[in-house]
């Protein structure tokens, strides 16, 4: 049962980061979910809906939604599949890069304020360890 500590640990940190982090994006006017989406569309091509859904953390029965009201935003826009006319692909609007620009720098530099506090040393041990759990579950 002492494994259950680590668990409890994980959850509780994951839970603060999650506060800490969606507080922010809050204040930026987008949900956790949809800044998820605006960073990974930034600086990249148009992708489809399936190779969004593998580079993001929001599922498949979400990401519809998500999309549907950033595209209502005006924060994307979507594009014919030159390889498969069945489907299409989906990249940030010149609106949602311009929100790309501004928000993802300042999103970054404000979990740098906190993760700073942290020496390199503990960073990357910190990763080594969540690595090691990570493949765990694999």
């Amino acid at each position: 049962m002492y494994h259950l500590l680590l668990v409890k640990e994980l959850v509780q940190a994951y839970q603060a980061f999650e506060m800490h982090s969606g507080a922010h994006i809050k204040e930026m006017g987008l949900t956790t979910t949809q800044f998820d989406i605006v960073a990974t569309l930034g600086n990249q091509p148009p992708m489809t809906c399936k190779e969004l859904g593998e580079k993001t953390l929001v599922s498949k029965g979400t990401m519809t939604g998500v999309l549907e009201r950033l595209e209502a935003k005006g924060l994307i826009e979507k594009f014919m599949n030159a390889n498969d006319g069945r489907s299409y692909k989906i990249g940030l609007s010149k609106s949602g890069d311009r929100l790309f620009k501004r928000v993802f720098p300042e999103h970054v530099e404000y979990l740098g304020k906190s993760i700073g506090k942290l020496s390199k040393k503990e960073i990357e041990h910190a990763v080594t360890v969540l690595r090691e759990v990570k493949t765990i579950f694999k």
